[in-house]
């Protein structure tokens, strides 16, 4: 049957993002020596099984603060592209997963938390990343975790590469950009988006570690337009990471005081984001809800975190004419 749907399923489309059921998978390798190497990231053999069928993959750690901070960063696996035809990886290469990052209890609610960031951004727009959520059991034949073999929660994110092939567009490698560069809706619907979650790690200004431009935002070329997609969401109010600090020159004591920090674009531009996004209010909370693997304090939370938003969208003109008003 999967191999039917892989066969129906247009030359840009995944099945591993066509569903959003949590996807159970088993890595084995070692991860020890992996995590141990944050420097040159060497790729090391593994065996990624998935539907009763092992593949031989190669594993290396990925990401860059994370790294830093996390005891079980993000990993990269690298899929024989030419041997998953008819299986959910079909048309994938190297798959991007975002870990549990450390054993505390908090740790594990915050990876589930920004897969619902990722979730509530595609409700709001097709031109975002796509994730799957993936319920991993490790074996870990270093034994780097202190354990053979442990089941955690993860989740997929989509390439950039496939985004711009869903989207017939192309990705923008440049060192700047300007912000009348980008459609004016869709640029409004990031900025209210990174306000409704509480985000202010970001910007259209390059960081001076990278080459290109964005911080956390990646650029494609749709059409006649300019868009920039959002990632990393671990650093918000929503995810509330253990690890997340604030940028002290925002003069904001916490990361979950909502900041608005959106660039100044096409006039209404704000307020009509911020009515498509509290016409949305329903099915953000319900996303939510839906997440495998929360705790009902862990729904609580998000909810109450995620009303305080939607409860000020109650007066849209008086929180566009804030935005506009404080816009860069």
């Amino acid at each position: 049957a999967l191999a039917i749907l892989v066969a129906a399923l247009p030359a840009s489309a995944s099945p591993l993002f066509e569903d959003d059921a949590v996807l159970p998978i088993t890595l084995s390798g070692p991860l020890g020596a992996v995590i141990k190497d944050k420097k040159s990231r060497e790729e090391l053999d593994f065996i990624l099984g998935v539907d009763g069928i092992e593949h031989q993959v190669k594993v290396r750690l990925r990401g860059k603060s994370r790294v830093r901070v996390c005891r079980f960063p993000g990993l990269r696996i690298d899929v024989p592209k030419d041997k998953v035809a008819g299986t959910v990886f079909a048309g994938q290469n190297k798959l991007k997963l975002t870990t549990h990052c450390a054993d505390k209890k908090s740790a594990h609610a915050n990876v589930l938390e920004e897969y619902a960031a990722y979730r509530i951004f595609n409700l709001i727009s097709d031109i975002g990343y796509r994730v799957r959520l993936v319920e991993i059991t490790y074996t870990d034949t270093d034994e780097h975790a202190g354990e053979d073999t442990f089941t955690r929660y993860g989740y997929f994110i989509e390439s950039a590469q496939e985004l711009a092939d869903r989207q017939g567009g192309e990705i923008v490698e440049a060192p700047s950009v300007r912000r009348g560069d980008f459609n004016p809706h869709h640029a409004a619907l990031v900025f209210v988006f990174q306000y409704l979650i509480g985000n202010t790690d970001w910007s259209l200004v390059r960081n001076p570690e990278d080459e290109f431009c964005c911080h956390n935002g990646d650029i494609f070329d749709i059409g006649p337009d300019r868009y920039v997609v959002p990632y990393d969401f671990d650093l918000s109010g929503l995810v509330d990471a253990w690890y997340a600090k604030t940028d002290a020159s925002l003069r904001i004591r916490s990361v979950t005081k909502r900041l608005y920090r959106g660039y100044c674009v096409a006039p209404g531009a704000v307020e009509t984001a911020l009515r498509d996004i509290a016409a949305l209010e329903d099915d953000s909370l319900d996303t939510i809800r839906q997440v495998p693997g929360y705790t009902e304090e862990d729904i609580e939370n998000a909810l109450e975190y995620l009303g305080e938003f939607f409860e000020k969208t109650k007066n849209v003109d008086k929180l566009a004419r804030s935005f506009e008003s404080r816009c860069l």
